[in-house]
């Protein structure tokens, strides 16, 4: 009997140790075939392959301790959760730009994506070969694993291999976090940062990625950034070049006012007092941040009006004299800005929303910055509903759609009466649901005699819908049809072109109200989009007649492959009373917006605070784009090649240059790193200006 029994326990052996080698394997297949197929770069494959592996040898120990049929269940569960989660993560890339974080799908369920089926089945559809791929393995060892190996449990030295290879592959992944890496952000920073999505599964593996976001968000990250403020540009921050400008005498306009937008705070003693890291450091960086200054345009428009419109999907690339004649005289008549960028965010819509009504970048990554305003209550007594709502002004805001990213807490917050599907805007109904999607036109219509009366001055916000994707043959595009088919373009820009011919409509619906109710003259109007249509960027090729690099890698938000000129828009600033265009040439963002109008408005707020700048004043402009590349007044730098490109017309020597590409990529750094600290710390709160109206504000109706 003994000799017949050897060939079965060898066939064990070797089919317990193929069992253990299993998820090692399948990981290594998925983070191979994700890599290949979104051109991911291959030399972080060092870093890549021992966490994966790692990640492996530990998940085939937890299918190896439990009786025989929890082995099998639990190990043909794992191999499909994990093929669905890596096929799961590129279509969310494909569809929304960004790796979709665990930690963000409460979000994504709260958001109702089931109502976006056909911009899923799209993706789907056009990714059918790499999902087929992906998903296979887990389907054929869900099917045939038990033909492969047994499940029975495994304990002993086969157990301890697999759990100390675990050990040992991620003490190598480590170390491989040590070796000098070149680069802006490197693995090693990666792994600390609870920032940058995309940069962390290009350098670490979506595995990794994922796990570390659960960790962050039970151990949260020390987010405290470096103290170097004396090496901030010297021509957009520092105490010194403040105090000497404002010694200087203007006798050509001695009448104008160039006194610095700033509050009266003493930030040394507040960041003293508080206790706490994080203030202490934002308290220092402000206090070494140069203001921007009063200018002739200070209080331009005070007293007026405020209708303040962000347009979903839009590019000012679609603006015709004829298509959309109000876009075109509003885009032409006001200040008319020739370098202006809607730079895409993570999260898109909401973040583009988080620098138009914040003045700040958003966090790149979760919690997502709006969304976490609202559910924190935080102090945000620098935006324009609760700077006017202080001076008696309605403030009021709508969306025509459900209740997405947690808008009725964020915006109620935020100052605004804010009303949505379900609270207190009237819809276009299809059976027991909204319309998809809403008409903007309508919802002006069914919102303007909210306001337009009002013995009240007025501030309002409109999210708008209709230019959301997919840009499809739909009931929006319906009216213009005739039109737009007649455009030499395809069936998909002709439809996009539609969307933002009702835009037009809808502005030209308020105007029209706003003249018949004698307001119109004494209204400020200010329009942007909250992105580009990234989902269709080869819309915007076929209307400007221009490549902007591969139309993959702008769909991936591989901006290591784009010509940033995608990103360029339309900022409308208009007023009925303006009597000629001012041209602006500055390079600026959304960001720029919330300072600008602050000071239009002449408002008291403190320009040090807010990552965005007015744009008319005299400081430098700057754009952040979501790779940390960016674009000044002074030149582009790129974060991926590491190169400077000066603007035409700038020359530095080549010392200047790397002192100023080293001071802005600091000041880039400190923008990005200081929202989250802001939100979460509540610092505007802490404020003695506000502090009692920040407590004030969280319970207004």
């Amino acid at each position: 009997m003994e000799p017949a029994q050897e060939p079965n326990a060898n066939l064990r052996h070797g089919r317990t140790a193929l069992r253990l080698l299993t998820f090692p394997a399948l990981l290594l297949y998925l983070e191979g075939a994700l890599r290949l197929y979104m051109g991911m770069r291959l030399d972080y494959l060092p870093v890549i392959l021992p966490f994966a592996l790692s990640a492996g040898f530990l998940l085939a120990g937890l299918t190896a301790v439990l009786p025989r049929r929890g082995n099998g269940i639990l190990f043909r569960l794992l191999a499909l959760l994990l093929c669905l989660v890596y096929a799961g993560e590129l279509l969310a890339k494909r569809i929304l730009q960004t790796y979709y974080p665990l930690s963000t799908l409460a979000t994504a369920a709260d958001n109702r994506l089931g109502d976006y089926s056909g911009v899923v089945l799209k993706a789907m559809g056009e990714n059918w070969a790499i999902l087929a791929a992906l998903l296979l393995p887990g389907l054929l060892l869900a099917l045939l694993a038990g033909r492969l190996t047994d499940f029975m449990p495994c304990r002993g030295r086969y157990l301890a291999a697999a759990l100390l290879a675990a050990a040992a592959l991620h003490m190598l992944g480590l170390g491989t976090l040590a070796l000098p890496w070149q680069g802006d952000l490197t693995p090693g920073q990666l792994y600390r940062m609870d920032t940058g999505t995309d940069d962390q599964v290009e350098q670490l593996g979506l595995l990794t990625t994922l796990r570390l976001d659960i960790q962050h968000v039970i151990f949260p990250v020390d987010r405290t950034p470096d103290r170097d403020f004396e090496t901030m540009d010297p021509g957009t921050s520092g105490a010194a070049s403040s105090d000497e400008t404002g010694g200087e005498e203007e006798p050509e306009q001695p009448q104008i006012d160039t006194s610095p937008n700033v509050l009266d705070v003493d930030l040394a003693a507040l960041g003293r007092e508080s206790g706490n890291g994080d203030v202490q450091w934002l308290a220092d960086y402000f206090a070494s941040t140069a203001p921007t200054r009063k200018n002739e345009y200070t209080g331009m428009f005070a007293g007026y009006n405020v209708i303040q419109i962000v347009l979903e999907g839009f590019s000012g690339y679609a603006i015709d004299p004829e298509l959309t004649p109000t876009l075109y005289k509003l885009s032409t008549q006001g200040f008319v800005f020739s370098n202006y960028y809607t730079a895409l965010h993570y999260t898109s819509t909401s973040n583009g929303e988080c620098q138009t009504l914040l003045g700040l970048y958003p966090k790149n990554g979760n919690p997502i910055t709006m969304k976490r305003t609202g559910q924190l209550g935080t102090s945000l007594p620098f935006t324009l509903p609760q700077q006017l709502g202080q001076v008696g002004y309605l403030t009021l805001g709508y969306h025509g759609n459900y209740d997405m990213y947690g808008r009725m807490t964020s915006h109620t917050n935020l100052g605004y009466d804010w009303r949505q599907y379900r609270s207190g805007l009237e819809l276009e109904m299809q059976g027991d649901k909204p319309a998809w999607p809403q008409r903007d036109s309508y919802v002006v219509e069914a919102s303007a005699d909210d306001f337009v009366n009002s013995y009240r001055p007025f501030h309002v916000y409109y999210l708008t819908i209709s230019g959301h994707m997919p840009y499809s043959d739909n009931r929006v595009v319906a009216p213009y049809r005739d039109v737009v088919r007649a455009l030499p373009y395809s069936t998909v820009t002709q439809n996009y072109v539609a969307t933002v011919m009702e835009a037009d409509r809808a502005l030209k619906c308020l105007l029209d109200k706003l003249e018949a109710a004698g307001k119109l003259e004494r209204t400020l109007i200010v329009a942007t989009g909250d992105h580009i249509p990234y989902f269709n960027v080869d819309t915007l090729e076929e209307l400007t007649g221009k490549k902007f690099g591969s139309s993959d890698a702008i769909e991936a938000l591989n901006e290591s492959a784009i010509d940033f000129d995608v990103y360029k828009n339309t900022l409308i600033l208009w007023s009925a009373g303006m009597t000629e265009p001012v041209p602006v040439d500055k390079v600026c963002c959304q960001v720029d917006i919330l300072p600008t109008l602050s000071n239009l408005l002449g408002l008291e707020y403190d320009s040090r605070m807010l990552a965005g700048r007015d744009i008319l004043s005299d400081s430098e402009g700057l754009v952040v784009f979501s790779s940390r590349s960016w674009r000044s007044d002074r030149g582009f730098y790129d974060r991926y090649a590491q190169r400077f490109t000066p603007a035409p017309g700038v020359e530095m020597t080549a010392e200047e240059q790397e002192t100023y590409v080293g001071a802005t990529k600091k000041r880039v750094g400190y923008l990005l790193d200081s929202t989250p600290m802001i939100v979460e710390n509540d610092f505007y709160s802490l404020l003695p200006q506000y502090t009692e109206f920040g407590q004030s504000a969280q319970g207004k109706d």
